[in-house]
């Protein structure tokens, strides 16, 4: 399936849902978003709750976060609740809030 963007230029106010497809944060968006796949790159924001199988965080994200596998990068800021199966962090990634790592296979 192909990715949502949502460009630079793009403010989002409401939820996003793509049941089979992804979707990538360019810009902004506050709301929430579920998908397949999240990543949200180092421009973009999200104000809300996000839920996935797999999330790149590139950029800044404020809400809760619920996904199987999660990476994120140097250049992320993510002040949230994170529920996650895995997840790798670069160094420098800044992180605020209660993080729950369940592992699994």
């Amino acid at each position: 399936m192909a990715n949502s963007i949502v460009e630079e230029d793009l403010i989002i106010e409401g939820n996003l849902n793509s049941s089979q497809g992804g979707v990538e944060v360019k810009g902004r968006v506050v709301g929430d978003i579920s998908a397949d796949t999240i990543t949200v790159q180092v421009g973009g924001s999200v104000d809300g709750a996000l839920s996935a199988k797999k999330i790149d965080m590139e950029g800044k994200h404020q809400g809760r976060l619920k996904c199987d596998d999660l990476k994120i990068a140097a250049t992320s800021h993510v002040q949230a609740d994170v529920s996650a199966r895995t997840m790798a962090t670069e160094s420098g990634a800044k992180i605020v809030g209660k993080v729950n790592i369940v592992g699994g296979q």
